[in-house]
């Protein structure tokens, strides 16, 4: 299994790449089977981007943390907590798919300055790193994954991963100044 992914890692992540985006789209524009989803009590639905939000600061501090870790040399601490950190995606995405096909998304309660200039744009940098930084965090992981460690300084798996846990750190902090636009500030 491992030889096979080192063989075919940039097509087992162009193939993770697109079921992803083409998950969260068919979410997002509401194309799918969403009546075969089971409905949640409307409190368990208004409390997902609550959770998200901590999931998305509980990331932060996992990525933080495995970046400092790499620096220090602790490669096994790094390793546990960059997977931790996708965890906490493949969570908040979940989450947040459901959601979305459930509930639809959420409208933007607040004046259309504000709305314009300040929530459109942070809402759509946002989106552009977090679609950017899936392709390059699936790349990196099957690299970890198909290379033995005394291997791995030498793909493109340290190079990579300094651009993804970057794009990904930012998306997430993004993801929670969205989230407080929608949901404190206004």
């Amino acid at each position: 299994m491992q030889r096979h992914v080192r063989e075919r890692t940039r097509e087992l992540t162009a193939l993770l790449t697109v079921v992803s985006l083409a998950l969260v789209f068919g979410a997002v524009l509401e194309v799918g089977p969403v009546t075969a989803l089971p409905a949640a009590p409307d409190a368990v639905l208004d409390a997902i981007p609550h959770v998200n939000a901590a999931v998305s600061a509980a990331a932060i501090a996992t990525i933080v943390g495995g970046v400092r870790a790499i620096r220090r040399g602790d490669v096994e601490r790094h390793r546990r907590l960059m997977l931790a950190t996708f965890g906490l995606f493949v969570a908040f995405l979940g989450l947040y798919l459901y959601r979305v096909s459930v509930a639809g998304t959420t409208a933007f309660a607040g004046p259309g300055w504000v709305e314009t200039y300040v929530y459109y744009p942070v809402l759509g940098i946002h989106m552009l790193l977090a679609m950017a930084s899936i392709p390059l965090v699936y790349y990196v992981l099957l690299l970890a994954f198909g290379h033995p460690l005394s291997e791995l300084g030498s793909t493109n798996h340290p190079r990579v991963g300094r651009l993804a846990a970057a794009l990904w750190l930012i998306s997430f902090a993004l993801g929670i100044v969205v989230y407080a636009l929608l949901y404190w500030a206004y």
